[in-house]
């Protein structure tokens, strides 16, 4: 199986170098990064990677074009500011040919901080996906090709389209949540405190599924940020 590493990124000059690299050392695949208007160096960053498009602004519409122009039977969505564990592009061939009826799936983390109460974080985000099926984008969702297509991609919402995907994809089969660690940065934690940024997140999560719009969350974002 041949596997496309789909990276967005907007302004990630300091990471992207690093997330390019741990990709190259998972295993063999095909790394897209899409750019939605970077006004720091994150393009020079980019050219280690096998395609650099530009997009328009918006993590949906990037990850789509990405997936677009992507030759891969596999396609794995990468936050900038993650890193991919050795083995880690084997591990997902391995659960598709082990086991047909998986249609995607994700990684368990690593926050990127020793402190205890990150290991809890990482916890409930792996029940949160084996209990709700809720695969976010700082987990390193992977998906079959053909099962991306038959979805429609991710849904052209400015916030939650990863939540909004992960529910389109649990229509269709199976989940798996591999036990090779994807690194992830710390940084959001760090800025707004562990208990704020846990707290915050679940506040927009039960908005959004209450029917506050997309759009109207991305501004209330973009205020607490």
């Amino acid at each position: 199986m041949t596997i496309s590493v789909i990276i967005p990124t907007l302004n990630e000059a300091a990471r992207l170098s690093q997330t390019i690299a741990s990709c190259r050392a998972a295993g063999r695949c095909e790394i897209i990064v899409v750019d939605g208007g970077s006004t720091d160096n994150t393009l020079e960053a980019a050219n280690i990677a096998d395609h650099v498009l530009l997009s328009e602004r918006g993590r949906a519409r990037q990850l789509n074009a990405g997936a677009a122009a992507s030759s891969g039977e596999i396609l794995l969505f990468l936050h900038a500011d993650c890193q991919l564990a050795p083995g880690s592009l084997s591990a997902i061939e391995a659960a598709f040919s082990t086991m047909p009826a998986a249609v995607g799936g994700c990684f368990q983390q690593r926050i990127a901080h020793p402190a205890l109460r990150y290991r809890w974080i990482e916890w409930g985000n792996t029940l949160r996906v084996h209990l709700l099926g809720w695969i976010y984008g700082d987990q390193g969702l992977f998906v079959r090709r053909e099962i991306f297509d038959a979805t429609g991609g991710f849904p052209d919402l400015p916030i939650m389209e990863d939540l909004a995907f992960s529910k389109l994809l649990k229509r269709h089969g199976r989940r798996v949540v591999l036990s090779n660690r994807l690194g992830v940065d710390p940084r959001r934690w760090e800025h707004m405190g562990v208990v704020r940024q846990t707290l915050r997140n679940w506040g927009f999560v039960l908005l959004w599924h209450c029917g506050v719009s997309s759009e109207r969350l991305a501004r209330w974002y973009a205020h607490i940020r």
